[in-house]
């Protein structure tokens, strides 16, 4: 404990994996209703039977309800521990690099522009650390495989895909992922500045966690076109040769519309989900004493 009390890194990497797995466990539904509303395979790769549930097909609320009745209500948290296996570590990583880089660059508040740079510095890092688990969870909530654990779905896919298949979609993840993070910590730098008030009174924790809501918003809608394409590399990665082929195959079965979906439940996940993960975030760092 005295080397944690010590250290403000390690502090605020614990802080951010605490966050991360509180945010991650109360928000994964949405994540898995996003996938396989991107996933437009009706059948499970591996399973013999022809009549496998189309997830994909319909709205949001017949796909939950399909989940339910065919998977009970636990089956809205499939892909739980490949997720908390990539946020422990990898919201904790991101955490720490903001901290690290905002403590020993920049000596006040970051300006907007220094804001989307050191988001977009942190979530790289720890996107580029963490895309075999990204791959692997990706796939777990999709549907199509039927992976039994994290295990072995790693050691299946490096067997038969290679190093290639553990990293396949990294450009789209990482074109998703560090503008959502540059963009969401500049609008909540900013709409923070308009709680002034409030961040010295008992109201800072709902006061953050409306900042993040609307910093959450703003990025999910510029980002989600790239979640899109992440999300079908990831899945069939043997059908793309790269991210043009992708972007030309989304266009011409879905047009314009099919860069968008799965944006509501994305939307609500990536944006409750950062709210709650910087609120829980605020309150650990100022009783630890890093702020």
């Amino acid at each position: 404990m005295e080397i944690v009390s010590n250290n403000p890194i390690l502090k605020s990497f614990l802080a951010g994996s605490l966050s991360g797995t509180c945010s991650t466990v109360m928000f994964q539904p949405l994540d898995l209703v996003k996938t396989r509303l991107q996933n437009p395979s009706p059948v499970a790769i591996g399973t013999a039977a022809s009549g496998a549930s189309t997830y994909s097909t319909g709205s949001m609320i017949s796909i939950v309800g399909r989940i339910v009745q065919k998977e009970h209500i636990f089956g809205l948290w499939k892909g739980m521990t490949p997720s908390l296996t990539r946020c422990i570590p990898g919201v904790g990583l991101y955490f720490m690099s903001v901290d690290v880089m905002k403590s020993h660059l920049i000596s006040n508040e970051p300006s907007p522009l220094q804001a989307v740079a050191i988001g977009m510095s942190a979530r790289t890092l720890s996107g580029v650390c963490l895309i075999p688990v990204t791959v692997i969870k990706t796939r777990y909530e999709s549907g199509v495989y039927n992976y039994t654990g994290v295990i072995n779905a790693f050691r299946i896919i490096y067997r038969t895909e290679g190093l290639r298949g553990l990293s396949c979609g990294l450009l789209p993840t990482l074109v998703r992922d560090a503008p959502f993070s540059g963009l969401y910590l500049m609008f909540y730098t900013q709409t923070k500045k308009l709680t002034t008030d409030w961040q010295k009174s008992s109201l800072s924790a709902p006061a953050n966690f409306c900042c993040g809501i609307v910093a959450g918003i703003m990025a999910s809608i510029v980002t989600q076109p790239a979640d899109v394409l992440k999300t079908k590399m990831q899945l069939f990665p043997q059908k793309f040769d790269g991210m043009h082929s992708v972007v030309l195959y989304v266009y011409q079965k879905y047009g314009i519309k099919g860069y968008f979906k799965g944006l509501v439940p994305r939307m609500l996940r990536r944006t409750l989900m950062a709210a709650m993960a910087w609120t829980v975030y605020e309150q650990l760092t100022r009783s630890i004493g890093l702020k």
